[in-house]
């Protein structure tokens, strides 16, 4: 797809859905600057580690957490640069906490077709996987940090 028919594509969207695209977008970019950050110094605003949220089920959230992946998924496409799992994580986690919305961040190591170590990062909120449900069976979780609103 041409670049005049992505932004043709974008400007025929709801206002709604732009600004949520746009700040998928601009969270998608502060998210790949803070992986520059030693992970000691960007743990802390991760969440409470080594803790998880609650997995119950909340449908006022859905739609919302819907949104969100969607947003998530579609920018992260057309990020230039590299978007990938952890970045994804992160920043839906901070989309989500700006709409008071409690998540689990997982990290996980595993090893692909070759042998080689891999790891992959995914986020949870309620019974729901916001971003890196892909093959997330394949790692072993090493470390967790859970976000919580009310604390």
């Amino acid at each position: 797809m041409s670049i005049v028919n992505k932004v043709r594509s974008f400007f025929s969207l709801d206002t709604k859905t732009m600004l949520l695209f746009i700040e998928a977008y601009i969270y998608l970019g502060w998210a790949r600057l803070l992986l520059f950050i030693p992970f000691s110094r960007l743990a802390p605003s991760l969440g409470a580690q080594m803790e998880e949220t609650t997995n119950s089920q909340t449908l006022l959230n859905k739609a919302t957490l819907s949104r969100v992946h969607d947003a998530i998924q579609i920018m992260s496409r057309h990020t230039f640069w590299e978007s990938k799992c952890l970045v994804r994580a992160i920043a839906a986690l901070k989309m989500l906490e700006k709409r008071h919305i409690e998540s689990t961040l997982y990290l996980g190591t595993g090893r692909d077709e070759s042998g080689k170590m891999v790891a992959h990062a995914w986020l949870r909120s309620g019974p729901y996987y916001i971003t890196g449900a892909d093959g997330m069976e394949r790692y072993a979780v090493v470390g967790k940090f859970a976000k919580y609103i009310s604390r």
